[in-house]
């Protein structure tokens, strides 16, 4: 049987495959430009690739501010390496597309996926939904708290690390969501730093210091809390009572590869049912419709959702960062 006889049948079959034949046939090198954790890409590179055994695929693995700050000096060389990026969040994304570095994929297989998660031009796919709220040590915390104007408490403000929006795209979008809230604005901000507040870098510095009781709180996207936890680590992690901010590690293809169609093989993989399965494995909510979220999870409907006017954020990014970076460094 042909493979592409096989991938007839597995789609009749119902699973996701390529939008295109060429996609399904692809072969050769793709470079992988992502903001995801080295040990999660690797296991899905090596999903992928027993899907797709002729394409190999290269990773580079940085935090989504100095991944773009990477794609903008080649680009201003030239061009980037980069076949596909997959970030953290559609701000960056929206940046690329607005600089015409994206390459439309009209045939990306979309069925399933809330249109909300959909760029409407096809350039960019949010792949997972990842929310940021609070993560506690339970050796030092007795009360959990289950609001985010609990952090500004004054035992709990001095106790409190942030990931920084100088290096996380999860960050800039939720600073941003959190300072777009009439609830909460600047002031909020103001009055963590005022507390004793401190910013590292990414959410991984976030979790290793609340982790080793170095700090009791933190602000964290939640599969790296939720995911400590199941390893035993003493945190637990918090949705907000007046709700979280979300991004949606959004995959897209640069305009610049030399290879679209093991790039779109590569897209259409990370919308499909195995890649979703994946994402639920490692600690994601999936983005396919009725799929399960991971053990322990609530169910994505129930969350409170922060609005977010994601032009305005991409509008005020560099102001938003050289305020934050004027309150707590960096």
């Amino acid at each position: 049987m042909t493979r592409r006889l096989s991938a007839s049948l597995a789609a009749l079959a119902g699973i996701l495959l390529s939008g295109s034949a060429l996609a399904a046939d692809a072969s050769g090198a793709i470079t992988l430009y992502t903001s995801q954790p080295n040990d999660q890409m690797t296991a899905v590179v090596e999903a992928f690739r027993k899907d797709n055994p002729g394409v190999t695929v290269e990773i580079f693995r940085a935090g989504t501010t100095e991944l773009m700050a990477k794609l903008q000096a080649e680009f201003a060389a030239g061009g980037s390496p980069a076949d596909v990026v997959l970030i953290a969040d559609t701000v960056a994304m929206t940046q690329l597309k607005e600089a015409d570095r994206l390459l439309p994929y009209a045939e990306a297989p979309v069925e399933g996926i809330p249109a909300n998660l959909v760029d409407p031009d096809h350039t960019y796919f949010g792949t997972k939904l990842l929310t940021t709220g609070i993560v506690y040590n339970t050796d030092k915390v007795k009360t959990a708290p289950t609001s985010w104007n609990d952090l500004k408490a004054e035992d709990a403000a001095s106790q409190l690390i942030m990931p920084s929006p100088l290096y996380s795209g999860a960050a800039v979008v939720h600073v941003g969501t959190m300072t777009q809230a009439p609830a909460f604005g600047w002031d909020y901000y103001e009055a963590l730093a005022d507390g004793g507040a401190v910013a590292g870098q990414g959410n991984g510095t976030v979790l290793e210091a609340v982790a080793r009781g170095e700090k009791s709180y933190g602000m964290i996207v939640d599969y790296m809390a939720m995911n400590a936890k199941a390893k035993g680590s003493p945190v637990a992690f918090v949705f907000p009572s007046e709700g979280v901010s979300t991004i949606t590690q959004p995959v897209a293809i640069l305009k610049g590869t030399d290879n679209p169609d093991a790039a779109k093989a590569f897209v259409d993989w990370q919308l499909g049912r195995a890649a979703q399965e994946q994402s639920v494995a490692q600690g994601y909510f999936p983005v396919i419709e009725g799929m399960a979220p991971p053990a322990g999870y609530p169910d994505p409907k129930t969350l409170r959702v922060l609005a977010t006017d994601s032009a305005k954020l991409v509008e005020d990014e560099a102001d938003l960062k050289a305020r934050f970076s004027d309150l707590f460094g960096g």
